[in-house]
């Protein structure tokens, strides 16, 4: 099977099946590849990196390149750059293609559950078998609209991050940005750049001191992101906390100041709509032509049948093993042990981990020529 080409192999039973062929999704591949474990890596996307290549155009990365790279490979280019989204893509693409990992393209998981010991992942027209799953779908999964985005004047141009590109989309007049984390503070002074008013709504996150951005080319913020802002520190798990209720983190390539000396409008939370116009909490309505949702991204496994899950949708897991459902993992989840787990550089720690517990299992059996599984098994000692 080539990277970029969709598989026309009959097999439908692997050992291990990854569903993401993400960052978090490569990762794990290449390290169990390299252990001489069977696997398939299942990827909705056409192509590999696709969902960088859809995000906005200016998008960069919050680390440079000497920390951006996932194991066995370093980013390309000048290290102390910030890598841009194509960038990032392509280092994955070509990542992929380096490792030789089976990727399956255009194949996008509907269900997964069980049947028996084996786990039975379904797609379209396909019923995928195997003994160990990993799931490396990525945080970025559905974006947050309250609801009374609905209630708003028709002729109010929405739209949310994941689909903004540039403010070439956008018509001329006000535009309201919902959200002042990076990605709303990002947006919101290109926006402006581009001669728009522009109105910021959301709590002040505070941002990175440019000394921790600055200093050993990043290397402090890198080593605070990965070993103090963990879950197993107090300051980790309130900021663990605070992301996963939907607030926004500090904001680290833009300054505050910038904000302010782009003459941008700070306002509090939006309430809701009065006729038809966003409201403020003081009950001042705002006449804007556009909005630009910036209020975050949720978890989406609905696709995923089985009992693991909290009341808020986020998976029960430790350090991504579920121990509810033994052979079955997480990776890429936001803070799945540190601030540093959804990040290119960081995703590696957190696949090896998981990696050595899919080996611990022992290897599964091999498929027999006839696409069933051998009966005969191989364990690895612990």
């Amino acid at each position: 099977m080539r990277v970029g080409r969709k598989s026309t192999s009959n097999r439908t039973y692997f050992p291990v099946i990854i569903i993401g062929g993400g960052q978090a999704g490569l990762a794990i591949g290449r390290k169990l590849k390299e252990a001489g474990v069977d696997l398939l890596i299942l990827e909705a996307a056409s192509r590999i990196g696709e969902s960088w290549r859809r995000r906005w155009d200016s998008l960069r990365l919050f680390s440079p390149a000497v920390n951006s790279s996932l194991p066995g490979l370093a980013f390309p280019g000048d290290p102390k750059a910030y890598p841009t989204k194509d960038e990032v893509a392509n280092y994955l693409e070509e990542y992929a293609r380096r490792a030789q990992l089976p990727v399956q393209l255009d194949t996008k998981v509907e269900n997964l559950g069980r049947d028996g010991d084996r786990y039975v992942i379904t797609t379209q027209g396909t019923r995928f078998q195997a003994d160990q799953v990993v799931i490396a779908t990525g945080p970025y999964q559905k974006p947050r609209v309250p609801a009374w985005a609905a209630d708003l004047n028709h002729d109010i141009v929405q739209i949310d991050a994941a689909a903004y590109k540039n403010p070439s989309q956008l018509p001329e007049g006000d535009v309201l940005v919902v959200g002042a984390g990076n990605t709303g503070a990002e947006l919101a002074l290109e926006i402006s750049k581009a001669g728009h008013e522009v109105w910021l709504s959301g709590r002040d996150v505070g941002q990175v001191p440019g000394f921790f951005r600055r200093a050993a080319n990043g290397r402090l913020f890198w080593f605070l992101a990965t070993h103090v802002f963990t879950m197993a520190t107090p300051i980790g798990r309130k900021l663990h906390s605070s992301l996963r209720s939907g607030h926004g983190g500090p904001l680290v390539h833009v300054r505050t100041s910038e904000i302010l000396s782009a003459g941008i409008n700070r306002i509090g939370r939006i309430a809701g709509t009065r006729e038809g116009c966003p409201t403020l909490e003081n009950g001042t309505a705002l006449s804007v032509a556009s909005i630009v949702w910036c209020t975050g991204f949720g978890l989406d496994f609905s696709w995923v049948r089985l009992p693991i899950f909290s009341s808020d949708g986020y998976p029960i897991h430790q350090r991504g093993r579920v121990t509810a459902e033994p052979g079955l993992y997480f990776l890429g989840l936001p803070f799945q042990h540190s601030m540093s787990s959804t990040l290119i550089a960081g995703v590696g720690r957190d696949a090896a981990l998981v990696a050595e517990w899919i080996l611990e299992r022992g290897r599964p059996p091999s498929p027999s020529t006839d696409g069933r599984a051998s009966k005969r098994t191989s364990q690895k000692s612990p």
